[in-house]
């Protein structure tokens, strides 16, 4: 019976290191029916079909350039259960409209807005990472890839936090 009990904790423990990974992936292959899983037969014939030259997360707007308030965020001590968010302020630096097509959290305690009109040359967007730390204790390291129309995307944002019991 001990060992029994034993073998249920552990599994239980177990599962709750990988759930908040496990949780993206399926959300990820849910939510996006419209990404395409095969290459083109033919990929000379990727310029006439757009459809088919990427997925959605990569955008065929003209390629622009940003700057960041900041990208790595430290919420310091907040208490287990507390509800924070933070807001990232992004400057389009180009000379073409900004496009933020997604924001993909690294994990499910993590939920994002954005801002989803074109940010236009000189102006600001902004990006937003709630975090739910009810299922954390310690210090944590989380992060989430923006996705828009730049050289190099997508974008990653990170923050930290230590959360007391």
């Amino acid at each position: 019976m001990k060992k029994t009990l034993s073998i249920i904790a552990l599994s239980v423990i177990g599962f709750g290191f990988v759930s908040c990974k496990k949780e993206n992936k399926e959300e990820v292959l849910l939510e996006r029916p419209d990404i395409h899983r095969s290459a083109p037969a033919d990929s000379s014939n990727v310029a006439a079909n757009p459809e088919t030259a990427a997925p959605a997360t990569v955008s065929n707007q003209p390629l622009t350039t940003i700057a960041l308030s900041e990208s790595n965020f430290d919420f310091g001590k907040i208490k287990k259960g507390d509800k924070v968010e933070h807001i990232y302020e992004i400057t389009n630096t180009g000379n073409n409209p900004l496009v933020i097509s997604e924001v993909k959290p690294g994990c499910g305690c993590t939920a994002p807005d954005f801002t989803k009109e074109p940010i236009m040359p000189g102006k600001k967007g902004k990006i937003t990472l709630h975090f739910d730390s009810t299922n954390f204790d310690g210090n944590v390291n989380k992060y989430a890839d923006v996705f828009a129309n730049v050289e190099k995307a997508p974008i990653k944002l990170t923050f930290t936090a230590n959360i007391q019991p």
